[in-house]
């Protein structure tokens, strides 16, 4: 099963940014990233293929945006005039086939998260 490992989260104040990369083990042909808030579902939050078409959940639109390195598996989120409601654990998925879906069902691997929160 591939590894996936993220990092650059961080807290930072209403407006600012931050970049999330995700190193993957082992390339795969999707790969996403999710998020969730306490007391809240997992929410999908943007996706990519190798082809890089991607999907983002409406909130995020024009404000963040996913990319992958196919050379080294790496995938990357970044994000731009944060806001409160973007406070959350973001979690890192992959699969070997191919889904764009931002729902949880198809999404077979996932990383430990990393912490986002965005104070005013």
């Amino acid at each position: 099963e591939v590894q996936l490992v993220e990092s650059g989260g961080g807290s930072v104040q209403v407006g600012g940014s931050l970049r999330l990369s995700c190193a993957a083990s082992s390339p795969r042909l999707c790969m996403g990233w999710f998020r969730q808030a306490p007391g809240k579902e997992r929410e999908g939050v943007a996706t990519i293929n190798s082809r890089t078409i991607t999907t983002y959940t409406s909130s995020v639109k024009g404000r963040f945006t996913i990319s992958r390195d196919n050379a080294d598996s790496t995938l990357y989120l970044q994000m731009n005039n944060l806001k409160p409601e973007d406070s959350a654990m973001y979690y890192c998925a992959a699969t070997s086939g191919y889904t764009l879906s931002l729902r949880r069902d198809p999404w077979r691997a996932w990383g430990q998260g990393t912490q986002v929160t965005v104070s005013s």
